[in-house]
């Protein structure tokens, strides 16, 4: 692939749907805030953490995703966590962002929600002041966990939702999805439909088509998290290319951890292709290899993507993103003026 098209790549404007902010945990900042928190990690180095990210499938990543998470454990951990990751997103021209946080990983550890939202929420809003960068926090339910968890989880984050109206806009649904379906967690979705929030979950990456279809009709989601296996069932590729349902779909991700062993494999480009409302995204970049610029520039060269397929992935992301029409046009007609730009 062309210099020049890495280069339009790194310019382009981009919005990110899919990142789980505990995964942009780089060995880095994980082994200063073990060190400070009096943390012992089951590794001795950052070489050693590295080493250990060859992933066989979704849980053996979730195992060490999970280990490395004790370290958050003050306000400040929550903060500095999401700044480093809003400076690789500013790096790589992300205009917005939709971030999942997963606050039964923390509270479990004792870790006070209050905690976790107010150290994301600082960094979110430090960014916008200074630097116009838009976000919006996601809490996404453990599926690996009870209803009745998540239904605690709601219930214990709904008296910090004034306080964090302009950041904590939906619910999602993420952690191993094999044996645990979408129509798990059909009252606690209900629930949060019911008081305006809006609604994501993962679905169709190790799970079956079946999945998809559940989260859709029972969770009723607006957006579906990954996706890729949609392909294997063609009334639903149908379904989801007529509804325009977007996918966040998250290439390196699916590279390391093995749901396709060669990005020149990956269906993501017959999917856009096919008229679906794909999107690219980093997904748990500090563990699979890249952030967003990473993963537009490996699949662009692994599946011959053109000029025009790369904006319509980052149009995509913009009409699927949380926010007003008002601020999807801004960002859409900066596309424009960068697409003629670059003609």
């Amino acid at each position: 692939m062309s210099t020049q098209l890495h280069d339009f790549i790194r310019g382009l404007p981009k919005a990110e749907l899919h990142l789980h902010i505990e995964g942009s945990l780089e060995p880095e900042l994980m082994f200063a805030l073990a060190q400070k928190n009096g943390v012992q990690l089951p590794y001795a180095s950052v070489e050693e953490v590295r080493a250990a990210y060859d992933f066989a499938d979704l849980q053996s990543f979730l195992d060490l995703y999970y280990a490395g998470a004790a370290v958050l454990q003050t306000e400040q951990d929550f903060f500095d966590l999401t700044h480093a990751y809003i400076e690789r997103a500013l790096a790589d021209n992300v205009r917005h962002v939709e971030l999942f946080f997963d606050p039964q990983t923390h509270t479990a550890r004792g870790i006070h929600i209050t905690t976790v939202f107010s150290g994301i929420a600082r960094a979110l809003r430090e960014a916008r002041a200074r630097h116009g960068f838009s976000g919006a926090m996601i809490l996404c339910f453990l599926r690996h966990l009870s209803e009745e968890d998540a239904i605690a989880t709601l219930e214990a984050a709904l008296p910090l939702r004034d306080e964090y109206a302009d950041l904590w806009t939906g619910v999602g649904l993420d952690s191993a999805e094999v044996g645990n379906p979408p129509e798990k967690f059909a009252h606690v979705f209900t629930i949060a439909q019911a008081m305006g929030f809006r609604l994501v979950a993962h679905a169709g990456e190790e799970g079956p088509p079946a999945y998809i279809h559940s989260a859709l009709d029972v969770l009723q989601v607006e957006r579906i998290d990954h996706g890729v296996r949609a392909e294997e069932d063609p009334a639903l590729m149908a379904r989801l290319q007529q509804s325009r349902m977007p996918l966040t779909v998250c290439p390196l991700s699916n590279l390391k951890l093995c749901v396709v062993k060669d990005m020149r494999e990956h269906n993501l480009a017959r999917m856009l292709r096919a008229g679906l409302c794909v999107t690219i995204n980093s997904d748990d970049p500090a563990y699979f290899g890249g952030y967003m610029n990473a993963n537009y520039i490996a699949t662009a060269d692994a599946l011959e993507l053109g000029k025009e397929e790369l904006l319509q992935l980052a149009r995509n992301a913009f009409e699927a993103s949380f926010v007003t029409p008002e601020q999807k046009q801004v960002w859409l007609d900066e596309l424009d003026a960068y697409a003629a730009k670059a003609a």
